[in-house]
C-alpha cells in the first residue's frame, strides 16, 4: 500500500540531507538545493563551472551522505563506449570450456559522476543516452539493468572549447536541470580557507536509507498539480519557440530552437520538490519559480544572432517570465 503524502516528513529529510551536505561545502546553496531536486525527481544534472570551484567534491559528498555507491568517469578524448559501460569478456571452465561473462564498467553505480564529459567523443557520449533514458544498457544483444538509483551528474566546463565536442541536443536534453557553479564570494573564500588549510577533519553523516529515499521519490511523484501552474508551465515552455504565436519578438530573433516537452516535465517535476518544501500538497504558479531556469536554459539553442548579440538563455527564460506573469 502506498504511503500518505507527509509533506512535513519530507521537508526534514530533504533539509537533514542538505544542512549534511553543506558541512563540507562552502557557498553554492542554490546549486546544492537544485542537486537534491534532480535526486528526488529521478532525473539527472548537468554542472557547469570553471576547475576548482568543487564540483567533484559535491558529488561524492552527496553520495557518503545518501551512504550509496559513487564511481567517478573522467571522460578524455580517448574513451570508449566499452571503459563506461563494460564489456563481455572470455573466461574458461574448469571443464575447460570457454565462455563469455559480462564485467560491468562504471556506469554500474548509483551516483556516476561523468566529469567533463564534452572532452569525450560523440561515440562515447551517446553510449550515455540509452542508461540515462532507459536506465540500462544494451550490450552484444543483452540489455542488463541499472540500479533504481541510478543518477548521473555530469559536470562541463564552459570556458575551455579546445579539445572539446559539444554535446549534442539529444545528450543534453536528458538532464533534468543544467546547474552552474559561480566563483566563490569573499565571504565563502575566507570559508574555504579556514576549512582547509588547517588539521581539522570535518565528516558527514549517512542521514539517509536507500529504502527513505525511494519513498521520498514517490512523495514527489504523488504531487498534484493545479491546472493554473500547468497551464503556466506549458505557456512559457511554448514561449521558447520562435515560431509560436506566443513567443516575444527577442525570442524570434535570437532563438533557433526552443525547449523540448522535456522542459515541461523537468519544470513541473521540480516544483512538484519545492511544492513540498512549503508544506504543499498542490503545485501552484509560485512553486515553477524556484528550478525555472535551470530547466530550461539548457534547452534553448541561440541562433547566430543571439550568439553575437551576447545574449543568454538565462535572460530570455526571465524576461519571458515577467511578460507572461503579467
Amino acid at each position: 500500500m502506498a504511503r500518505a503524502l507527509n509533506p512535513e516528513e519530507f521537508q526534514r529529510d530533504f533539509s537533514r540531507t542538505y544542512q549534511e551536505i553543506k558541512k563540507l561545502i562552502v557557498g553554492h546553496d542554490e546549486t546544492v538545493k537544485h542537486l537534491l531536486f534532480c535526486l528526488f525527481s529521478g532525473g539527472h544534472a548537468l554542472i557547469e563551472g570553471p576547475p576548482g570551484l568543487g564540483k567533484t567534491f559535491l558529488v561524492k559528498t552527496l553520495s557518503q551522505v545518501l551512504e550509496l555507491d559513487f564511481s567517478r568517469v573522467q571522460f578524455t578524448p580517448d574513451l570508449m563506449p566499452s571503459d563506461i559501460l563494460g564489456t563481455n569478456i572470455v573466461l574458461e571452465g574448469e571443464d575447460g570450456r570457454r565462455h563469455f561473462q559480462f564485467q560491468k564498467g562504471p556506469l554500474f553505480s548509483q551516483i556516476v559522476l561523468a566529469d567533463e564529459i564534452n572532452r569525450s567523443t560523440p561515440k562515447t557520449q551517446s553510449a550515455m543516452l540509452e542508461a540515462m533514458q532507459e536506465r540500462q544498457v544494451t550490450l552484444s544483444g543483452e540489455t542488463h539493468a541499472l540500479d533504481p538509483h541510478f543518477f548521473v551528474v555530469a559536470t562541463r566546463n564552459p570556458f575551455e572549447t579546445l579539445g572539446t565536442y559539444p554535446l549534442p541536443a539529444a545528450q543534453i536534453d536528458r538532464f533534468l536541470l543544467a546547474l552552474r557553479l559561480e566563483t566563490p564570494n569573499l565571504k565563502h573564500l575566507q570559508e574555504i580557507v579556514h576549512r582547509t588549510t588547517n588539521d581539522q577533519k570535518v565528516a558527514v553523516q549517512a542521514v539517509l536509507s536507500t529504502q527513505r529515499i525511494t519513498e521520498m521519490k514517490e512523495q514527489v511523484r504523488m504531487v498534484m498539480v493545479s491546472e493554473e501552474a500547468e497551464d503556466h508551465a506549458i505557456k512559457l515552455v511554448l514561449a521558447t519557440h520562435p515560431e509560436s504565436e506566443l513567443s516575444s519578438q527577442r525570442v524570434t530573433q535570437f532563438v533557433h530552437y526552443g525547449s523540448s516537452p522535456r522542459g515541461v516535465q523537468a519544470l513541473i517535476l521540480a516544483a512538484k520538490v519545492e511544492a513540498l518544501l512549503e508544506g504543499a500538497d498542490t503545485v501552484a504558479r509560485s512553486h515553477l519559480r524556484s528550478a525555472l531556469v535551470p530547466a530550461l536554459r539548457h534547452r534553448i539553442y541561440l541562433n547566430y544572432e543571439g550568439q553575437a548579440s551576447g545574449v543568454s538563455p538565462d535572460d530570455l527564460i526571465s524576461a519571458e517570465t515577467a511578460r507572461l506573469t503579467g
